[in-house]
């Protein structure tokens, strides 16, 4: 896979919805209903951390839930890459970007949303030929200003930015032009889940799934 078309599939990924939700699961059991309720409240991309033992096995999960497009978050090796596509992720997301990790992207075919903080990052990506990045951690690097103030003279490169964003902030990300959709863990709170409160969910997926871009 070429970066320029992993690029293309990132985009529309993020296309699909206004916010990413960034999920941490620790039980299998959870994995199937939370999938549903994001996806039935308008949030189909599901990005599942790899944090957890059972995080593999809840990408297998959530992969069969139909409407859903599950990747798998904290890509950091390429045994990572592997494993996660063996487990149905249809993309990939990691903290930053190492050759090695581009290069088993590439080589095997997941669409990667690298992680990016500065400009210096953005360029080395660009140059490789990748135009879809994910800004993190976003709060801590600057926030909105700061990414504002990336896309000025790198406009070509769009953002998914992630870390620190909430129902709060998340508008004022949506309305930058380098920003595509935003990545967030409210959506899903741990104590929610583990209550099993689907309904809760959806109805925090759906207030998301509002928001404008």
């Amino acid at each position: 896979m070429t970066p320029q078309d992993a690029s293309q599939i990132c985009a529309e990924v993020c296309a699909l919805a206004p916010v990413v939700p960034v999920l941490v699961v620790k039980d299998v059991a959870h994995a199937r209903p939370l999938a549903e309720a994001l996806v039935a409240g308008g949030l189909p991309a599901l990005e599942v951390t790899l944090r957890t033992p059972v995080a593999l096995d809840v990408i297998r999960e959530m992969a069969k839930v139909e409407g859903g497009v599950v990747g798998a978050g904290t890509l950091l090796t390429p045994e990572d890459v592997i494993a996660a596509k063996a487990a149905g992720a249809k993309f990939g997301v990691s903290p930053g970007a190492t050759d090695q990790l581009l290069d088993a992207c590439e080589a095997h075919d997941m669409p990667l949303l690298a992680g990016t903080s500065t400009a210096s990052d953005v360029m080395k990506l660009l140059e490789r030929g990748y135009t879809v990045a994910k800004f993190f951690p976003a709060e801590a690097n600057g926030g909105v200003p700061a990414l504002k103030a990336i896309g000025a003279p790198l406009p070509q490169m769009k953002f998914c930015p992630t870390g620190g964003i909430s129902l709060k902030n998340a508008r004022d990300y949506l309305s930058l032009s380098n920003t595509l959709c935003v990545g967030g863990s409210w959506v899903a709170p741990a104590d929610l889940v583990e209550k099993g409160d689907w309904k809760a969910i959806e109805e925090l997926a759906r207030e998301a799934a509002a928001l404008p871009r």
